[in-house]
């Protein structure tokens, strides 16, 4: 009887454990990202004034006016990883972006505008839309 109870214990903690794992996983924001081309500068952000202050890795976001909020945007740093989109773009594994414009389009036509080169880190095919996760 009490091996039983003890049993009954272990696999509910475990199973727990295993939601509380698969839940964090997928802590992070859903929202869309496309491409955007040079000219990077000038930013909104006044910190990225000139290419020297880009990030080096050339890992950036223009972002849209869902994340952008009145600025405080710039400098953040977000997880970003790819979901889905048309034709299976998706590339495994996620990249960190940092924050150093707001979209020129109004409206911006995604959640994040990214570097051709961040783009290029997460989607196989340029110029796609995709939908994305994101983490600050």
């Amino acid at each position: 009887m009490a091996c039983s109870v003890i049993e009954r214990s272990m696999e509910a903690m475990l199973l727990l454990l295993f939601f509380l794992n698969h839940f964090t996983e997928v802590a992070g924001d859903v929202g869309t990202a496309a491409s955007y081309d040079p000219p990077y500068l000038p930013t909104k952000c006044p910190d990225y004034s000139s290419l020297d202050q880009l990030p080096e890795t050339g890992l950036f976001v223009a972002a849209g006016s869902g994340v952008w909020d009145n600025g405080a945007a710039c400098g953040r740093k977000y997880q970003v990883r790819c979901l889905s989109g048309l034709r299976r773009p998706c590339k495994d594994g996620s990249i960190i972006v940092e924050v150093v414009d707001y979209c020129r389009s109004s409206p911006c036509p995604a959640t994040f505008l990214l570097s051709n080169k961040a783009f290029g880190a997460v989607s196989r095919i340029p110029n796609a839309k995709i939908n994305i996760e994101f983490t600050e």
